[in-house]
């Protein structure tokens, strides 16, 4: 039994205990008949131009943000440091810089901006900018640490 692996990488719980670590349930299969379409007809009128695209309003900070703040949190602290540490330092960085929404909670409890933070660490290990080496601890990838 491998330890890294029994734990969560979103909330670093034991998969047992964690909500992300629950199988999703199966799909409700659904049987629908298409209905025949009407056969198109050729049109003389142009259609009207596209609307222009909206713009997209973030109502929560995306984990990409969080990315290269946690990464200078750790290269600070020598390339490794415990979860509630790093979140203690990343508050102090980008506090000034979260959206209104980020202070709210997940339906799990969590904070939006450490959550986005946690996904954050997840694709920066998919990377392999960082590494698990133990829950509760972040840690740069060895090739990483020296180079800030």
């Amino acid at each position: 039994m491998n330890a890294p692996d029994d734990y969560c990488e979103l909330c670093e719980l034991p998969k047992s205990q964690c909500v992300h670590g629950r199988p999703p349930p199966p799909p409700v299969a659904r049987k629908t008949v298409a209905a025949p379409r009407p056969a198109k007809r050729p049109s003389a009128r142009k259609r009207p131009a596209a609307a222009p695209a909206k713009a997209v309003i973030r109502r929560w900070t995306p984990p990409e943000v969080f990315k290269p703040h946690i990464i200078t949190v750790l290269e600070q602290a020598g390339g490794e440091l415990e979860a509630d540490d790093v979140f203690v330092e990343l508050q102090g960085l980008v506090e000034d810089r979260l959206l209104p929404k980020d202070t709210e909670t997940t339906p799990e409890g969590e904070l939006r901006w450490r959550y986005a933070a946690r996904r954050a660490r997840v694709a920066l290990i998919d990377e392999g900018v960082m590494t698990k080496s133990r829950p509760g601890i972040w840690q740069l990838a060895p090739r990483h640490q020296h180079l800030g």
